[in-house]
């Protein structure tokens, strides 16, 4: 038995050695390309064009009319490079987008509404190979992840980082102003300069993909307010019902405005949110609260940022045309109307003051005129106004109508806003130790200062009685305030207190609506 065992092993020794030894020619050498073609399928073969006219007819047939949805579209139109894809498929940058996405249900917002489930499908089907010959052929799959990644992740940044609706846009045109018919003008509502998603944003955006720099780019333009992230904590409440989500939603679109400024940016400001009826002056941790009359509905305060560097005391008040044609033309010829509210005209180009008896509707409807209220007791402005820069002509004052602040519905000017304490509110303005300015300004508050305004020969013996008894050295007509102080008259429905704690308001001017109206695109 060993030996047939030695002999078999003997002769697969000597077999081996002579296959070693034999030269076999090479059947696979003279192969081509060709002879692989029956190997190859359609299923995986990529082609750049074909992706671009699937991408053109993912263009063509998407509704959506957002700026960066816009702005996909232009990106791909221009046939520009290929963000997402290349000749190996797809590679772990739409992972990263889709981890930095995942805060769209933490927001609110709807899945769908970023195309991340199709994405989702879309990326299961390249990392399984299970591509077919219809919907799920290969080229058709990656060119709608080329293009939805792209649309999901300019619609993120841009709405994150500048809101998801343009509010000058949508605000100022809202009301038409009373014009001729042939003319189209709408009233100004939102008077803040706010930064929206320019060139260079997307630009910037854009670049981000290709080295992967998609995480920390999307955590930066992401919302930092506290009022942002107070109004988020709110959202995760899961027994909210479907008004107070809409409530939090628009108000948190508010926190999203780059208005270059935020009250929470200072340690001194004053802000009116109007829906709260309120005034809130801030020194640190000291505040001083009070009401607030504001514009009706007919003449909605515009909302705006600007600092408060004036206050005039005993302001004279030049009425808007509006006032004059409603309740001054009907009025001319009644002198006693005029004498008894102090009012007076003047002529806008000259100065001159007009004799009331001669002025005619026609003149006053030129606008070549102004109407003027003396400044003193039963001035409209009351007794202090406080300035700031803005367009619309638009300030804090006083008020000779001191029962308005006992209703409780007080949307009742023409758009400005009259405060409730403005004696106390000039104190705030002014910084460090001013306590002789402070009671030069308490004087001249209270003080009846109407007859100075009057021509000597045109006072009464009352008024002349009045003059020689003020003393003048006390009075103070304007005084600066140095350094300036921020003022925010905002709009917010669910805004915190004093204290931290989110307060809800009445939705006095309808605005909730118009902000759902735009951001309802993405819930």
């Amino acid at each position: 038995m060993k030996t047939y065992s030695w002999l078999l092993c003997l002769l697969f020794m000597t077999f081996c050695f002579q296959s070693c030894h034999e030269k076999k020619n090479n059947t696979n050498s003279l192969l081509s390309l060709d002879d692989y073609a029956s190997l190859t399928t359609s299923l995986y073969h990529i082609s750049p064009r074909e992706i671009r006219e699937e991408i053109a007819m993912l263009s063509k047939t998407d509704e959506d009319s957002m700026p960066p949805d816009n702005r996909t579209r232009k990106y791909y139109r221009e046939k520009l490079p290929f963000l997402w894809i290349d000749r190996k498929g797809i590679d772990t940058r739409a992972d990263s987008l889709l981890q930095g996405l995942q805060t769209v249900d933490e927001i609110g917002f709807g899945r769908e509404k970023f195309r991340l489930l199709q994405i989702e499908s879309d990326l299961n089907t390249v990392r399984s190979l299970a591509f077919d010959e219809k919907n799920n052929r290969i080229n058709k799959v990656l060119a709608r992840l080329e293009y939805n990644l792209t649309k999901a992740y300019l619609r993120y940044v841009a709405g994150q980082g500048f809101g998801f609706m343009n509010p000058t846009y949508v605000f100022n045109h809202l009301e038409k102003r009373d014009t001729a018919a042939n003319s189209q003008t709408y009233r100004t509502l939102f008077d803040i300069k706010i930064k929206h998603a320019d060139n260079s944003f997307y630009q910037k955006a854009l670049s981000k993909i290709l080295p992967d720099s998609l995480m920390p780019f999307i955590k930066s333009v992401e919302p930092q307010g506290e009022v942002y992230h107070a109004l988020a904590k709110k959202l995760h409440n899961p027994s909210l019902s479907r008004r107070d989500r809409i409530l939090i939603l628009v108000n948190m679109e508010r926190c999203r405005w780059r208005m270059g400024d935020v009250p929470q940016a200072h340690e001194k400001y004053v802000l009116v949110n109007i829906p709260s009826y309120h005034l809130q002056a801030v020194d640190g941790q000291h505040s001083l609260t009070m009401r607030i009359a504001f514009g009706s509905a007919a003449n909605k305060t515009p909302l705006m940022i600007s600092a408060v560097k004036r206050m005039d005391i005993n302001p004279q008040w030049v009425m808007p045309f509006s006032i004059i044609k409603k309740s001054i033309i009907p009025r001319l010829g009644d002198e006693d109307y005029f004498r008894q509210r102090n009012y007076f005209i003047r002529h806008r180009e000259t100065g001159e003051i007009v004799d009331v008896g001669s002025v005619s509707p026609q003149m006053l409807e030129s606008r070549n005129y102004f109407v003027i209220q003396r400044g003193g007791e039963g001035n409209a402005l009351g007794r202090i106004i406080f300035r700031f820069d803005n367009n619309l002509a638009i300030y804090l004052h006083d008020t000779s109508s001191r029962s308005v602040f006992e209703r409780a519905k007080r949307d009742v000017t023409h758009g400005c806003v009259r405060v409730e304490k403005p004696f106390d509110l000039a104190q705030f303005m002014l910084e460090g130790n001013n306590a002789g300015l402070i009671k030069k300004i308490g004087y001249s508050m209270k003080a009846d200062v109407s007859p100075l305004n009057v021509k000597r020969e045109d006072m009464t013996d009352k008024m002349k009685a009045v003059i020689d008894t003020l003393d003048r050295a006390r009075l103070v007509g304007s005084v600066n305030v140095k350094p300036t102080v921020p003022i925010f008259i905002l709009y917010f429905t669910m805004y915190p207190d004093n204290e931290g704690k989110i307060l809800t308001y009445k939705d006095v001017y309808g605005y909730d609506p118009v902000i759902y109206s735009c951001i309802k695109n993405y819930i």
